[in-house]
């Protein structure tokens, strides 16, 4: 008696799904899975089912790489860095603490002294990191920014 080689595939057998003898469930007519995907818990370390793929990370740069991107775009850049709305509104509040007959302010006088704190602000972090840089510190501390200000011949509390 010969016999023939089978086959390696098998062929999945589906619940019988004939009304007499069957579930209330299998008696609409689908066949009801019990060792679906959704109910398995997700093992992140896990290899993918069937050989797929495995799910690919966000990129990431390098730690530093998107800092001193934005430092070059932003040296090149000649835009106001500070919101105008905001600063608007700060000055206004502090010139009606100090001065309140004062309401209206023209359009130019917001821009120059908006252009003018932002380069004070711009030259004194600049200061402040060679003082963190000098300390051996990558990080600004208020203590740079205190010393840039004594060193900058700046004197006032503000």
């Amino acid at each position: 008696m010969v016999r023939k080689k089978q086959k390696s595939v098998r062929k999945r057998k589906l619940p019988d799904t004939s009304v007499s003898g069957a579930s209330p469930s299998s008696s609409r007519g689908t066949p009801t899975r019990t060792n679906s995907r959704a109910e398995q818990p997700e093992n992140s370390n896990s290899r993918p089912p069937h050989g797929g793929t495995k799910k690919r990370k966000p990129h990431r740069f390098k730690p530093g790489a998107v800092a001193l991107r934005e430092i070059r775009h932003f040296q090149k850049s000649t835009d106001l860095l500070i919101p105008a709305a905001p600063f608007i509104r700060l000055v206004k509040e502090i010139s009606n603490a100090y001065a309140p007959e004062v309401t209206r302010w023209q359009a130019e006088a917001l821009v120059a002294l908006q252009e003018a704190a932002e380069d004070y602000l711009v030259v004194l972090f600049g200061e402040a990191m060679l003082c963190a840089i000098h300390a051996k510190r990558v990080t600004l501390m208020k203590k740079d920014f205190e010393l840039a200000r004594r060193i900058g011949g700046k004197g006032q509390p503000w």
